[in-house]
């Protein structure tokens, strides 16, 4: 799932939204499904994201520091592209910066995304470009990331898509979402991949392996495991 380089790959910026809303069973998230065609991620669900394109950065604050431009034009390309991939109307007030997650060295194609929280509460109606997207789907994160296990039809995710979904399975309702989500700062995830026989390792910080790159010393536990396409996340810190 995760094509793997020994050249140093430029990092790309790039922001994702996790939008939720109350489903009639309880909370539920938005999938998008990449076009089988698409090179990058072909047939992947992923929420709806994609790079930060020059025309996100707001030219007319040029008396911003460098992180405010980047987080500035991460908000509007995060706007841009739900409305683009999943035909949705977002403002920059419904955004609750999440996580931000760095793709790990070695990889053929990084990017450092910022991973943004929003609820639908409008009743807008998704729809997909048709092009780059190819389905969407809401869905119960629990129930995604049980599906993702399914060796026959699995729900293809990469490990942010998962463990963004993960983080928020146990919340029932958007409201307890909010809460969680506001009650905390926003995550970084710089994951280290080590090779395991049939998959990947990916260690996070608060993994007691994280910074020497070892599976087995004691301590906490944060890490997935990529095993023949199957995920399985950890978290015991």
């Amino acid at each position: 799932m995760l094509e793997t380089s020994d050249s140093v790959e430029p990092v790309f910026p790039a922001a994702t939204v996790v939008l939720v809303r109350d489903g009639d069973a309880g909370l539920e998230a938005l999938l998008v499904q990449r076009n089988q065609a698409v090179q990058h991620m072909g047939g992947m669900w992923v929420f709806p994201g994609g790079k930060v394109d020059a025309a996100d950065y707001p030219c007319d604050r040029k008396d911003y520091p460098d992180d405010r431009n980047d987080y500035a034009a991460a908000i509007n390309a995060a706007i841009r592209e739900t409305r683009e991939e999943a035909g949705l109307d977002i403002r920059a007030e419904q955004l609750v910066y999440l996580s931000h997650w760095t793709t790990p060295e070695g990889a053929k194609r990084r990017f450092a995304t910022w991973f943004f929280l929003a609820i639908l509460e409008d009743g807008q109606e998704v729809c997909v470009d048709g092009g780059e997207i190819a389905l969407h789907r809401w869905v119960q994160p629990a129930t995604a990331i049980a599906e993702s296990a399914d060796d026959t039809h699995p729900l293809r995710l990469m490990p942010p898509t998962y463990v963004s979904l993960a983080d928020i399975a146990d919340c029932h309702s958007c409201a307890l979402v909010r809460e969680r989500i506001g009650q905390r700062e926003a995550l970084v995830y710089a994951p280290r991949m080590v090779g395991i026989d049939g998959g990947m390792c990916f260690l996070y910080d608060g993994d007691a392996g994280y910074d020497d790159l070892a599976l087995e010393t004691e301590g906490g536990r944060h890490r997935l495991y990529m095993l023949n396409n199957q995920l399985e996340y950890i978290r015991q810190c």
